[in-house]
């Protein structure tokens, strides 16, 4: 989206908040309403552009979520839509989105409204300070269900112990600065995990704390088994440590089977209480093939990796695009740009 003279006031950032939406028809008109009058209130305070926007991503959506983003860019001048041809994932629909963008700062959020959306000017204030990432955190848990608190414990502390780099209860809501996003886009990874990739940037960073809400409406989009799934791609995408477990264990199972060895060979010379060729074959069997088929199911997690790696395929494809037009210009739709292509709402 671009403002009538085309020229932004000195000083003022073009924002672009970017929301990945997936089966989200009962909660993104709130969305779109909230997002689009906190933008009004940046712009009037003189902190962004008067073109800044709001990018909604549907990441291959099953219900309204597309026909609504539609509905809402005929309506808003400050939102554009962004449909990915099938269904990617919310870390391949964040990317797609940022990618998209063309502003001076991209802010990616959820669409179910549970982060605070004001810590955004926040986030604006730190990067205007000099920031070029700014993480969003939650400073308590207070909204979340009994299992959803501890099993978010525990995935922090499941990644710690695998030396994976994390901001500590942050997941996709942060400010990035445009060079911060160039840089990003020199990470070529098939198997995205952004909460991983963006510390490793680099750049000057900050910290906005703020309370997380219940959801406006809908259903968690990250049950459980979708929280087992992420913290194994973060896991085998940033740590070698399984592998290193793995060499530690072939050492303590070697030490242990000369040890047994060294046990049965005494009970069968010296005593008279030995089973003939029973302790000899069922125990080493029975612990030398659990941990064999461990091994082969970590080694086999990181040859998937590779395997989707050295394939490279798109981690994203885009099928339309909804954006508003100015005064006397028809709006584009149905375009198809490439990955790294960008697109100003």
């Amino acid at each position: 989206m671009s403002n009538s003279s085309g020229i932004n006031a000195p000083g003022r950032i073009k924002l672009h908040i970017v929301v990945p939406c997936y089966n989200e028809e009962e909660v993104l008109p709130e969305a779109c309403r909230q997002f689009d009058a906190l933008l009004g209130r940046l712009i009037d305070k003189g902190k962004i552009a008067a073109d800044s926007g709001i990018i909604f991503v549907d990441d291959g959506s099953a219900d309204a979520t597309w026909a609504l983003i539609e509905q809402a860019a005929r309506q808003r001048p400050r939102v554009a839509g962004l449909k990915l041809s099938r269904n990617r994932g919310h870390q391949n629909a964040v990317l797609a989105g940022m990618m998209t963008a063309d502003g001076d700062a991209v802010v990616t959020i959820d669409a179910d409204l549970q982060d605070d959306i004001e810590a955004i000017e926040r986030m604006v204030d730190r990067h205007l300070e000099g920031a070029d990432i700014v993480y969003g955190v939650r400073n308590e848990r207070a909204t979340d269900t009994f299992f959803k608190r501890n099993s978010a414990v525990l995935f922090y502390r499941t990644l710690a112990f695998f030396g994976v780099e994390l901001v500590h209860n942050h997941a996709d809501f942060r400010l990035m600065s445009r060079r911060a996003i160039e840089a990003l886009r020199d990470y070529r990874e098939v198997n995205l995990y952004l909460r991983g990739i963006v510390p490793l940037i680099g750049y000057r960073s900050a910290v906005v704390e703020y309370e997380r809400r219940e959801r406006f409406a809908g259903e968690s989009k990250y049950p459980l088994s979708k929280m087992i799934k992420l913290a194994m791609q973060a896991i085998t995408s940033f740590s070698t440590v399984p592998l290193q477990i793995i060499t530690v264990t072939g050492f303590v199972v070697f030490a242990g089977a000369m040890a047994v060895s060294a046990w049965v060979l005494w009970i069968s010379l010296f005593t008279d209480r030995a089973v003939p060729g029973w302790a000899s074959t069922v125990l080493p069997m029975t612990v030398l093939g659990g941990i064999q088929i461990l091994c082969l199911g970590v080694i086999g997690a990181y040859l998937g990796k590779i395997y989707g790696e050295v394939k490279a395929r798109p981690r994203y494809v885009i099928e339309q695009i909804t954006q508003p037009a100015p005064e006397g210009t028809p709006a584009v739709a149905g375009q198809a740009p490439r990955e790294t292509e960008t697109v100003a709402p």
